[in-house]
């Protein structure tokens, strides 16, 4: 199963990264049309345990895929690049309302 994340909730507090901020992520199954909202580190159990599928749609229409990462300070996390100096569309998301 796949899910195509839509918006993200982040806290405004000060923090080790970015990603690490996101407090939960809401998504929707395409393929069922079903919504729901799992926190941050949910998302990286199911991607990393139970081979789940994340991603975020990319102004060009492509999918990002979301991959598991842990900080410096042993947090999980998700992120579509590998790399941080380029810029994440998964940051760039609209809020959760």
């Amino acid at each position: 199963m796949a899910v195509r994340i839509i918006c993200i909730k982040k806290d405004e507090g000060e923090y080790e990264n970015p990603y690490v901020a996101i407090d939960y992520l809401e998504w929707i199954n395409e393929r069922i049309n079903v919504k729901g909202i799992t926190d941050r580190t949910k998302i990286y159990d199911w991607i990393k345990e139970e081979n789940g599928e994340a991603y975020v749609i990319d102004r060009n229409g492509d999918k990002l895929y979301l991959i598991p990462a842990i900080s410096a300070k042993g947090n999980k996390y998700v992120k579509t690049v590998g790399d941080e100096s380029v810029a994440d569309y998964l940051l760039q998301l609209p809020p959760c309302v």
